[in-house]
């Protein structure tokens, strides 16, 4: 069971921090616990955009309306969320924490750490000649028929594992395997070494899609699946 669960704090900035934001056209998002109050931030920036919601794994809200802003301010706590809007629209984000009260910029270090990451697995996949594709069978999280369209490519030895709970420890089993494909959740391949997402390989144009869009599933992280509206 899934509760809405809404915060009831003040997510209002004091003005000694409205004085050190930059003059720019600001995007503001931030999680659902706060996206009610969103109002109030907008009520401080007028010329803000109000984009919404978004998800460690999904920052579509963002990358919809990236090119009439130049900067984002992320309204929440952690990086988490915001380090995917960084990555999804390549601006700077701000981060306002309304629980601690503090303020600053998302590093640009830990961003750029996860491209060089990224680009680092693509070029492992390259190499590899035993590829293992993990599929979820979770809604919001499945992406069969993408998996199998890469399984039937004649360029390496594909295997497709579909699993409900994915524990990576359970792969270590499969040690003939040289590399791993994930089309499940693209937080999952976070910093873990011999993985890649596979709308990763979509985005360098190392996998050409021969579907229409439409003959896919749509996954959480690029639809508006659980975002509230």
């Amino acid at each position: 069971m899934h509760i809405h669960a809404k915060s009831t704090i003040d997510i209002r900035m004091p003005e000694e921090v409205l004085e050190t934001l930059p003059s720019q056209r600001w995007g503001v998002v931030t999680t659902i616990q706060h996206e009610h109050k969103l109002s109030d931030i907008l009520s401080q920036l007028r010329s803000a955009l109000p984009a919404g919601q978004v998800l460690g794994c999904n920052a579509v809200a963002a990358q919809e309306v990236k090119d009439k802003v130049d900067g984002w301010l992320f309204v929440g706590s952690g990086v988490f969320h915001p380090i995917q809007v960084a990555l999804k629209t390549g601006q700077k984000v701000w981060l306002w924490n309304p629980s601690t009260r503090e303020f600053g910029i998302l590093d640009e270090d830990l961003v750029e750490k996860f491209r060089a990451q990224k680009q680092g697995e693509l070029s492992r996949f390259l190499h590899a000649k035993r590829v293992g594709i993990i599929v979820s069978t979770k809604i919001g999280q499945k992406n069969l028929v993408r998996a199998l369209e890469l399984s039937r490519k004649k360029d390496k030895e594909y295997y497709v594992f579909a699993v409900d709970e994915l524990d990576m420890r359970r792969f270590e089993d499969f040690n003939f395997i040289d590399f791993w494909v994930n089309t499940a959740c693209p937080r999952i391949s976070d910093e873990r070494s011999g993985m890649v997402n596979i709308d990763d390989l979509i985005d360098a144009g190392i996998l050409k899609l021969e579907k229409e869009p439409m003959a896919y599933e749509v996954p959480i992280w690029k639809s508006s699946m659980g975002l509230k509206r």
